[in-house]
């Protein structure tokens, strides 16, 4: 059993992970970050929720790049073959649900 406060975890660098579970495969990281990551393709599926700041995350969709911003509490899901790239506005705390290996 864990329990697990996002809101006192801190990295000590851009989209520092805290290992939550791993689920036959599957696993869950709580990341740390005020930087963004970079553009990406993940193996498999990818859950996204902030938990706490505003993240906009780029996508694309039949190679044309859209954005939406995600406040706390919002999901973005990635399905097989989504380019995207999560660029935090300020801090932000953020748990990803994906394939283990998953960039």
């Amino acid at each position: 059993m864990k329990i697990i406060r996002s809101k006192s975890f801190t990295g000590d660098r851009p989209w520092a992970a805290l290992d939550i579970a791993n689920m036959k495969g599957i696993t869950t990281r709580l990341h740390w970050t005020d930087q963004p990551y970079k553009w990406h393709v993940n193996d498999g599926e990818e859950v996204f929720a902030v938990l706490d700041g505003r993240v906009e995350m780029r996508f694309k969709v039949d190679d044309t790049e859209e954005s939406t911003i995600l406040e706390t509490g919002d999901v973005f899901y990635a399905s097989v073959g989504t380019a995207h790239v999560a660029h935090p506005l300020g801090v932000a705390r953020i748990l990803v649900v994906e394939s283990e290996g998953s960039v």
